[in-house]
């Protein structure tokens, strides 16, 4: 038996190093490379052309085959502002996925259905607003009118979805906290 000279092992350790290493940057680089690719097919699937709110957006998960879930993000704000769905809001909210051609079993309706169980970090309310304020400064005024109309619009049907006790009180001091931020996310 041939006994392994301490250069060997030195070589053999050095070795080892080196391709740790090399794994990590490999994998690094797939990892840039595919962020990069959800970047592109958001920026085609979205027409949003800021890279910041890009990154922010691909960072939170979203991607092409997401992105009309993002549209749905200020009826889960409201919905959530009190603490819990109520099965009304659910309704009101699936109704909406339906309407953007969220149909169940894609990948952006599987992403709408966790924001349902669970409320999403501010994270995501904020990276919805970074991409309204980017697309708002896209669009001529009566475009950004129409637009901030028909989502707030969407969004207090969901908080008056919720009820109240005979028809007093409909929309809570929390939700109408979150319109408020909804319609203000549209001034440029």
């Amino acid at each position: 038996m041939s006994e392994v000279t301490l250069e060997e092992r030195g070589h053999a350790l050095e070795n080892q190093f080196y391709e740790k290493e090399n794994q990590e940057k490999l994998a690094a680089m797939k990892a840039k490379l595919a962020a990069q690719e959800s970047k592109d097919e958001l920026r085609k699937a979205s027409g949003m052309s800021d890279d910041a709110v890009l990154d922010r957006l691909v960072s939170l998960g979203l991607r092409g085959n997401t992105i009309a879930a993002l549209s749905l993000v200020p009826l889960i704000q409201v919905a959530w502002a009190d603490g819990v769905i109520q099965d009304n809001e659910r309704t009101a909210i699936l109704q909406g996925a339906h309407g953007k051609g969220l149909e169940e079993g894609s990948d952006g309706y599987t992403l709408l259905e966790g924001w349902l169980k669970k409320p999403p970090s501010d994270d995501l309310f904020s990276a919805w607003e970074a991409y309204i304020k980017s697309l708002a400064a896209q669009l001529n005024d009566e475009q950004n009118r129409l637009l901030k109309n028909q989502i707030v619009g969407f969004a207090k049907l969901v908080a008056n979805a919720a009820g109240g006790i005979l028809g007093i009180g409909k929309i809570s001091a929390k939700e109408d906290k979150v319109l408020h931020r909804i319609e203000a996310a549209f001034h440029r």
